[in-house]
């Protein structure tokens, strides 16, 4: 996965025109080892702009963020790290102070009028139909914000928004028909399928040792938790028909039927005294929970969890992952228990020993082996080898691809497609593709696709002018770096 991220990580950050502000929900990652210089809240100065800490760690959450929503519980700081994020937010908050220190020299700015009217396009901060000064106070406090802090934000955002403006492309009829002609071409082709399946190797045990001791480190435990805790089963409140009948006056909109109708309080009975016990029990947990914190009570049961292999809800698991070694846990719900947890040690991840990587290794040897004898096999075949001919292929023609899976038959055409050469190789994840192209032809040109064709022709634009634009601008714009990692 790493691997993965690593070589996509340019896709996944954000472009440098658009400033997002995910504070709803969100709230900051924390740092690592960074000092900062005699400037304090400033990381640096671009041209007569003073980039603040605030706005580099905006930088770096919102980064982080978008990791976190594409890979979920997989991705973590250490993984961060891996990927030197905090690199990459920096060098994308210079870069974006390069844009702003242009608008400055162009003489652009942005009116508290701006302002207001980007803030009502935010539903948090909207009650009642309309903008609400103290919503939005209290919904930027509960993510730590200041309006001085956010509102400088929207303006950053604004503000390369308006030189985004002067550089709108829109390119003309001519040259979406040249490229709408050259994104269809189409192809008369010879192809063979090489499929790993098909190769045969022998393992040797000490060529998989060999292997194993060569790339360990890729072979790590996973990172697991020494717990102690203490469940707490439901406890009956013995309540009264009188607690009974408060709690159904009080919360009987909450009992329903499937239809909508709010039960009776017959109806209702079992479940508001099951919820009657729930609350009753919770304030016992919390009472044993300080008891516990105060060491007049002690956790006996232990339990050891990989980290995969946690069974709480994700809330519960993340306080686990992200608490100190010795730290208590307030009491949560599971399995119809309330659970007190402490993390006794967290075991970090290690080498396997040869036995315990043993499998995986030899799966990886095998792999290795098969790839390297598929290469080879199409390297062998490709001047001579007759296939499958399939006329007018363009990049659309993915059911014309048989033996290919539709994701696979997707990647040989854009490979086939990028191809410069008549005859080549394609590599897909389990196979390879033997190409020949024996004819092409201009496709007629099909105005129904201009829209996809124009934005396709605006990107690539867009991201020469960007990046010819950041390379002049570096060349005038001063930067001044006050923040140093430690050794």
């Amino acid at each position: 996965m790493i691997t993965w991220m690593q070589r996509h990580k340019r896709w996944l950050v954000i472009t440098i025109w658009i400033s997002t502000i995910a504070f709803v929900g969100a709230g900051f990652v924390g740092w690592g080892s960074y000092e900062y210089g005699k400037q304090g809240g400033v990381v640096a100065v671009v041209g007569e702009r003073e980039v603040s800490v605030e706005e580099y760690q905006e930088e770096y959450s919102n980064l982080y963020e978008q990791y976190s929503k594409m890979f979920g519980s997989m991705f973590n700081k250490e993984l961060a790290e891996q990927l030197k994020l905090k690199d990459v937010a920096y060098k994308q908050v210079l870069q974006r102070n390069l844009i702003l220190s242009y608008a400055d020299s162009l003489g652009l700015d942005v009116t508290n009028e701006d302002i207001a009217k980007e803030l009502v396009k935010y539903d948090a901060f909207i009650k009642d139909g309309k903008f609400d000064k103290d919503t939005y106070i209290k919904v930027l406090a509960q993510n730590r914000m200041t309006p001085i802090a956010f509102e400088e934000s929207l303006k950053r955002g604004l503000l390369l928004q308006k030189v985004q403006s002067l550089f709108d492309l829109n390119p003309n009829g001519a040259e979406i028909e040249n490229l709408s002609k050259l994104i269809f071409l189409e192809d008369d082709i010879s192809i063979k399928i090489l499929s790993l399946n098909d190769i045969s190797v022998e393992l040797k045990d000490d060529e998989i040792k060999k292997y194993w001791e060569e790339n360990k480190n890729s072979y790590m435990s996973e990172v697991s938790y020494d717990l102690v805790y203490k469940d707490i089963p439901v406890i009956s409140s013995n309540s009264s028909q009188e607690d009974i009948n408060a709690h159904y006056e009080k919360f009987k909109i909450d009992y329903k039927h499937a239809d909508g109708k709010i039960k009776s309080l017959e109806e209702a009975k079992d479940q508001i005294i099951k919820d009657l016990d729930e609350k009753f029990t919770k304030t016992e947990a919390l009472k044993i929970y300080l008891k516990i914190k105060k060491d007049e009570e002690k956790l006996e049961s232990t339990v050891n969890f990989k980290e995969s292999q946690l069974p709480y809800l994700a809330e519960d698991n993340a306080k686990i992952l992200e608490s100190k070694e010795g730290e208590i846990i307030k009491p949560f719900v599971y399995d119809n228990k309330y659970v007190i947890v402490k993390l006794n040690k967290k075991n970090v991840s290690a080498p396997l020993s040869y036995e315990d990587a043993l499998v995986s290794v030899s799966s990886d040897y095998e792999k290795t082996l098969k790839t390297k004898k598929l290469d080879e096999l199409a390297a062998s075949e490709l001047k001579t080898f007759k296939g499958e001919d399939i006329l007018g292929v363009t990049r659309e023609s993915i059911t014309k691809i048989t033996g290919l899976e539709q994701q696979e038959a997707s990647k040989f055409l854009n490979q086939l497609f990028s191809s410069t050469t008549k005859e080549g190789i394609a590599k897909l994840d389990n196979k390879i593709v033997l190409y020949r192209i024996n004819n092409s032809k201009i496709s007629d040109y099909d105005k129904t696709k201009d829209d996809v064709v124009k934005s396709t022709l605006k990107q690539l634009q867009e991201e020469e002018l960007m990046t010819n634009l950041l390379k002049r601008l570096e060349n005038t714009f001063p930067i001044q770096s006050s923040i140093q990692e430690k050794e």
